[in-house]
């Protein structure tokens, strides 16, 4: 059973969140010009686009950070060098590690696939540093339950390369038909995992409707979709009774 990290059992961009808003009160003026609203989108934008730099192999990760930095500045009119932007980002990660926290349902779900297949083991795909990952992992207390964390920091692939997939199922010593992958994001964890041959589910927590492009692929690649962890159990359970499909030839 794999799930991805951040925005699934990890509660990601709450912790940025208030991180962001931790950091501009303490900073001040001129950061206090934007409201609370707009300051989180704007965060949450910088991060979306120079994260995704990072995988791309564009930026490094501490190079991915520091554009964070600058960019943010730069719109309240404040310029930074790379060692002002390391320390501005620093600080601000003091902010987000404070709200490092699980879902609510993590464990919960945790507990009852537990129960309800005898033998489960747990693992983590992520898009991420290794390092980085890891240190959220043990700060929650998830490191007693998860068995292997995949991050595509150290195999040098990112999701929703089938590759990245097939690695963690080989890890665990099970064929990809034995699997199920859990993430947030419809195409590079669900759509990206049922490709794969695992039982890719997406895990909507906003209610999101995607677009119709996505939605065909999902339908096609016979993605499943929650909106709670706390419904992840019945699903898998509805879903191993029913016949497998065959694998095309």
């Amino acid at each position: 059973m794999l799930f991805d990290l951040d925005d699934t059992l990890f509660a990601h961009r709450a912790a940025v969140a208030n991180g962001i808003q931790a950091h501009v009160a303490r900073l001040g003026a001129p950061y206090l010009e934007l409201d609370a609203a707009t300051t989180v989108s704007f965060w949450h934008e910088l991060e979306e686009s120079h994260y995704h730099s990072y995988l791309a192999g564009q930026l490094d990760f501490e190079g991915q950070r520091r554009a964070r930095a600058r960019d943010f500045a730069a719109r309240h009119g404040v310029a930074l060098d790379d060692e002002a932007a390391s320390v501005w980002f620093a600080t601000y990660f003091e902010r987000y590690v404070e709200n490092w926290a699980l879902h609510d349902d993590a464990v919960p779900c945790l507990d009852e696939l537990t129960v309800r297949i005898p033998g489960v083991r747990f693992g983590l795909i992520t898009n991420g540093d290794l390092a980085f990952q890891t240190r959220k992992v043990t700060t929650v207390g998830l490191d007693a339950r998860i068995d292997r964390i995949i991050a595509s920091g150290e195999l040098g692939v990112v999701k929703p390369d089938a590759a990245i997939f097939e690695h963690a199922c080989d890890a665990f010593a099970v064929a990809p038909a034995d699997a199920a992958y859990v993430g947030d994001r419809l195409r590079t964890d669900a759509v990206g995992a049922a490709r794969a041959g695992l039982t890719g589910v997406w895990l909507n927590r906003t209610g999101l409707v995607p677009e119709p492009a996505d939605a065909a692929d999902a339908r096609e690649a016979g993605v499943l979709e929650v909106h709670t962890l706390a419904d992840l159990p019945d699903l898998l359970a509805n879903e191993n009774r029913r016949p497998r499909r065959e694998s095309p030839a």
